[in-house]
């Protein structure tokens, strides 16, 4: 399918079931943190209902299909022309009747959606909190990175609203939140069970956390082994080379 690019967008190969995601090179483009995640909960059973909280690009989603047996995805987007995008890549790999965007702000999903409706909330939300770091950038990037139209606290509420019980929730974010995300999970009642630090390389801190949560289950974490993006000659490792499909 022939699809018409605009202005400073281009079509990646996403290397799996021939499909293709169209971005924004002036805006904000997926990174290995979206990739990494959607490889962390492609165990969801099958015909799973899922809802991905600031889907952008769609690139989560997108990946899903390819990875799970789901049923259908809806990713929630609040800027327009982001959205709009998506609709575009969903398109051009004929993915209309699994996946799904709304344009909207998360905070506006309890009129749209019953509670306890989902089987999996999926969600790699802004990492920076609304008052830190640069905010000197174009608003694509000041959204997508920044806390500016949801809080952490925000997206885990959202997610644990959406979520049946027993649901299942996954996220990425930075390590040094990880004392916030663990708190405000269990507050709203999302157990933390697994968790998988990345690391860039051997012998440095690592920067990403992958989290799965279960909404209302019992206390019980499980640490997963260690996650490296590169191996010691600086290349992608084994795995990340499997989990792009190389």
């Amino acid at each position: 399918m022939k699809v018409v690019l605009k202005e400073n967008e281009r079509i990646d190969n996403l290397e799996i079931n021939n499909l293709k995601i169209i971005q924004n090179v002036e805006g904000f483009c997926f990174g290995i943190d979206s990739v990494l995640l959607s490889d962390f909960a492609k165990n969801i059973k099958n015909d799973a209902l899922v809802m991905d909280l600031g889907t952008g690009t769609g690139i989560i989603p997108t990946l899903l299909c390819a990875k799970t047996k789901l049923k259908k995805v809806i990713g929630i987007e609040i800027q327009e022309e982001v959205c709009e995008m998506a609709n575009r890549s969903i398109e051009l790999n004929n993915l209309k009747d699994k996946f799904e965007i709304i344009n909207d702000n998360i905070l506006n999903l309890n009129k749209k959606y019953e509670k306890n409706t989902f089987d999996v909330v999926i969600t790699n939300p802004p990492y920076k909190k609304k008052d830190s770091g640069i905010l000197n950038e174009n608003d694509k990037k000041i959204i997508s990175r920044h806390e500016v139209t949801a809080s952490l606290e925000d997206f885990i509420n959202v997610a644990k609203e959406m979520l049946k019980d027993k649901g299942e929730f996954y996220m990425v974010h930075r390590t040094e939140r990880l004392v916030d995300i663990l708190s405000i999970m269990r507050s709203y009642k999302i157990e933390p069970k697994v968790l998988r630090f990345v690391f860039s390389e051997k012998n440095q801190p690592p920067k990403l956390i992958l989290i799965k949560g279960i909404k209302n289950a019992r206390p019980f974490l499980k640490i997963d082994k260690n996650l490296y993006i590169y191996d010691d000659n600086k290349n992608y490792s084994e795995e990340i080379k499997k989990i792009y499909n190389k």
